[in-house]
């Protein structure tokens, strides 16, 4: 019964929703890949997602969007080939800063879900702060393709699609769901190039 509620809700998304869950799902595969084109893909999931998430009431998801695409530009332009010194290769960010990160993290999302608790009618304010922040770290991370992106993100991930699913966001939900798993695809490809990089065996 609730797989086929789920089956009829999925059927009924939103065009603009399913063009930015399938643009989002090719980001993630070009972005395991290292393929410059993922930010072009990243750019136009991120425009049609900033309506959708808009017009479910996740203000800081709807926000995060616009960051997204400055993210996308800075890493179409920071991931160029056969420009000497400028192709970026995976590297490993420092602790402290991660450490950092994560409290900031913690702390500016507990401020902007008060805020947003008391200012605006978002519906689930703090699961959508700590995702936001979490994201906003996170794809930092890959934009310098350090390879720490990946736990970050599969943290943020899995928070995400509890939130589309208490939104009823079932294409995104499924969307997220599929990143759990290429995160981990991921993560594992990165760390192999990293280790090619040291001359150490893969």
């Amino acid at each position: 019964m609730l797989l086929a509620g789920l089956l009829r809700s999925v059927a009924a998304v939103p065009p603009a929703e399913a063009a930015g869950a399938a643009l989002g799902l090719a980001y993630v595969l070009l972005v395991i890949r290292q393929q410059r084109a993922c930010w072009l893909a990243a750019f136009a999931s991120t425009a049609l997602y900033l309506f959708v998430f808009w017009d479910a009431r996740l203000y800081m998801q709807a926000a995060l969007q616009l960051y997204y695409l400055g993210v996308a530009l800075y890493g179409w332009r920071a991931w160029r080939q056969g420009v000497p010194g400028a192709a970026l290769t995976v590297s490993r960010a420092p602790w402290r800063g991660q450490v950092t990160a994560l409290l900031v993290v913690v702390l500016v999302s507990f401020a902007t879900a008060g805020l947003l608790a008391r200012e605006t009618g978002s519906t689930q304010p703090l699961l959508d702060s700590i995702t936001t922040w979490g994201s906003v770290y996170a794809s930092w991370l890959v934009a310098r393709k350090r390879i720490d992106n990946w736990p970050w993100w599969l943290v943020v991930d899995a928070l995400i699609a509890v939130l589309c699913w208490r939104q009823q966001l079932f294409a995104s939900m499924i969307l997220y769901i599929l990143y759990l798993g290429l995160v981990v695809v991921g993560w594992r490809s990165w760390n192999l190039d990293l280790k090619r990089q040291a001359g150490r065996p893969a």
